[in-house]
């Protein structure tokens, strides 16, 4: 996806829901429902800034599971549902958690509430089961390790395995301590989870303090937060004052000659512990109840009290209490099975459309956007709302000059949920949407399937623009020291016009520019250069092919020896590929059928950028020749791509789900549904990451 998603993603991620509201989704959307998922995951874990609701996250996330549940021979080890989330700042060190930090499956009503309790009951055994609930503080995910009644260790969350160690920022943290006596409880190390926040109060000062600089205000307190633990300097992390709670203990051992304290046996009694050494644990703020009513009663109140608090929270976590009873419900991949999260409501104001604008995004895509009057809708100031297409303002009749309600959902995109009409005066206007691109000028087009309005023009500027910045991008050809920014001032200033042109940029040019002294200016040279040599998947992802995500440009990446025999492919022989339907291949042989678009990539061969499949040459005879492979859990000894590898490497296959085809299943921690599934079919042998190992050292 293009760094800059909002113009074309959108109008994905909207039709996906659609379909999936009214149930018309299918195994050819999988691809796509992935493609959304993996962007959504890094606009929210790593970027801190998502574009949708945690509804309709979950929504589009739970069609792609019952889609792979249905065909398991279309899940890929990189899918969605297989791993947390992706991706990784570089700004830190990266360190291992103890324990992968999971997310909470949600609710949204009480029906979902009720559900989770059933399933509750049914793995526990028991009638009436006792529940923690607290609240599910909006910020920044962070987790701590103390050694020695010491802190060693903080750090981010992450892609929920590994995340950036942040010990300098965390020491400036005054609610979390710098020691603690966890050696009275019997405990020698001990890795704990939290959230940092900024409250409200500090909030509003450290803006207006931006404000009255002339700079623009940050939007929220949680991306605050998130974005104030990666300052590089501890010395402004503490001037924002940021806050801490912590929560959960996921991790201890006990030290040597003296037992763990008895006392920690449910939640309740290490939230108390953690406020007794010190720390802020919503301590004070939990409930303990029993049954699901009560729980239900309770986060409906709370929810009443949201507004009154000093620090902003979304919803209340409930956890079953009692941590015998939680190790016998067990987890998945994805979540604890013992514990859920109740969103609150979405918030809503009311403001006024005062025009319309259109944005067009790398695939022509025309977005358009609403600027309506200044709102506070949930400590964000809303100026601008997608109307993510023309059939949207129609269905909802929507004018300029409208009085219109916004919905933050889930507490982030501001959207307009409908136009108060009767507060109409008579003076709106009907949106027109434009029949000519706002950028090029050239006659926009509709497909009947498709619900965007898309200049086919591929030398739009916009287009352009937008291609390049995906080109540079972190996921494609990876060039440092070329974002978005320098490339829209590149842009404008004609030293950037198309693809090619970024290996034939003028330096000398660039060297008398504002910013550009002579190290940054040999970065830039070092990481363009490194670009030349990024494998052939990596290019065809860059190339911006609609509908080709990471995963597919491995795919036909795979299946060719050279960049140019994908020219030669028809729509039958691309959806012989594999996860490759009807949608994929028709773009990808409308792409290879535009010949401007074969002269970019000849031109690009010529500069030296790599077009053919470097594959490696293994073994075609080794010794797990013929023996299907597929991995699932969290290795510990093994990176999954390296386990992957070695399976190439000695002549064996991989597969992306479990069915009759596969010879060996290997499990790694907190394995989920494949194994299950596994255990079901006799044929399929299911090895632990030692017995993988002890078997390629055996028939080595």
């Amino acid at each position: 996806m293009a760094s800059n998603p909002t113009k074309e993603i959108q109008a994905l991620t909207q039709k996906l829901l659609k379909q999936c509201q009214s149930g018309n989704i299918s195994s050819s959307d999988i691809q796509d429902l992935r493609t959304v998922l993996r962007f959504h995951e890094n606009r929210y874990y790593i970027l801190n800034d998502p574009l949708i609701s945690d509804f309709e996250y979950d929504t589009i996330y739970k069609a792609l599971e019952a889609l792979e549940i249905e065909n398991p021979d279309l899940v890929v080890p990189d899918s969605p549902t297989q791993r947390v989330a992706k991706g990784l700042t570089k700004e830190f060190p990266t360190v291992q958690h103890l324990v992968p930090m999971l997310s909470l499956d949600n609710s949204y009503n009480s029906e979902d509430l009720v559900d989770f309790d059933r399933r509750a009951r049914e793995l526990t055994g028991l009638q009436l089961i006792e529940y923690c609930i607290e609240p599910k503080f909006d910020g920044a995910s962070i987790s701590l390790i103390y050694e020695d009644d010491h802190l060693e260790r903080g750090a981010t969350r992450g892609d929920g395995v590994h995340g950036d160690d942040i010990t300098p920022n965390i020491k400036q943290i005054r609610s979390i301590p710098l020691s603690a006596k966890f050696s009275d409880y019997g405990i020698q190390s001990i890795e704990i989870r939290g959230e940092v926040l900024i409250n409200k109060n500090n909030f509003k000062k450290f803006n207006d303090g931006l404000t009255e600089q002339g700079l623009a205000p940050l939007a929220n307190p949680r991306n605050a937060a998130a974005g104030t633990l990666r300052i590089k300097d501890p010395v402004e992390v503490k001037r924002r004052n940021l806050e801490a709670f912590v929560y959960h203990v996921s991790y201890y051992t006990e030290r040597k000659g003296k037992e763990t304290h008895p006392s920690l046996s449910t939640h309740a009694e290490t939230l108390e512990m953690l406020w007794d050494l010190g720390f802020r644990s919503p301590e004070k703020e939990k409930k303990l109840v029993k049954g699901i009513q009560a729980v239900i009663d309770h986060c409906i109140a709370f929810e009443e009290q949201r507004e009154n608090l000093p620090y902003e929270i979304d919803g209340m976590v409930i956890k079953v209490n009692d941590f015998e009873l939680q190790d016998r419900m067990g987890m998945t991949t994805h979540h604890p099975r013992w514990a859920i999260a109740y969103k609150f409501k979405a918030r809503q104001a009311t403001s006024k459309l005062i025009k319309v604008g259109y944005q067009v995004g790398r695939t022509g895509n025309i977005g358009p956007v609403a600027k309506i009057e200044p709102v506070h809708i949930g400590g964000v100031t809303v100026t601008s709302v997608s109307l993510f297409n023309e059939d949207v303002i129609r269905e909802k009749d929507i004018r300029i000059g409208d009085t219109v309600l916004v919905e933050r959902a889930g507490d982030v995109i501001p959207y307009i949920v409908k136009p108060l009409t009767e507060l109409r005066t008579g003076d709106e206007q009907p949106i027109h949407f434009p029949k000519h691109c706002p950028s090029c000028g050239d006659k926009l087009f509709r497909s009947p399937e498709e619900a965007a309005w898309r200049c086919v023009n591929i030398n739009c500027p916009a287009q352009v623009l937008e291609r390049l910045i995906h080109f540079a991008s972190k996921d494609a050809m990876d060039i440092r020291g070329l974002g978005e920014a320098i490339i829209e001032k590149f842009h404008s200033l004609g030293l950037l016009t198309s693809i090619p042109q970024v290996y034939q940029l003028d330096y000398d040019a660039i060297s008398k520019m504002e910013g550009f002294g002579k190290k940054s200016i040999d970065n830039l040279k070092s990481a363009i250069e490194h670009s030349r040599k990024q494998p052939l998947h990596r290019l065809i992802y860059a190339l911006g092919i609609r509908y080709v995500g990471e995963t597919t440009a491995k795919t036909l990446a795979h299946a060719v020896d050279h960049l140019l025999d994908l020219a030669k492919l028809d729509e039958a022989a691309l959806q012989s590929l594999e996860d490759i339907g009807p949608k994929v291949a028709g773009s990808v042989v409308q792409f290879f059928s535009n010949k401007d678009n074969i002269e970019m990539i000849k031109t690009l061969e010529f500069q030296g950028l790599t077009l053919k499949n470097e594959k490696k040459e293994y073994a075609s005879a080794g010794n797990l020749d013929g023996q299907t492979f597929l991995f699932t859990g969290t290795l510990t000894r093994l990176k999954r791509s390296e386990a992957e590898e070695l399976v190439e490497q000695n002549g064996g296959k991989l597969i992306s789900g479990v069915s009759s085809k596969l010879n060996y299943l290997v499990v790694g921690e907190d394995a989920g549904s494949k194994l299950e599934k596994a255990k079901k079919i006799n044929t399929i042998r299911i090895l632990s990451e030692d017995q993988f190992l002890k078997m390629l050292q055996a028939e080595a």
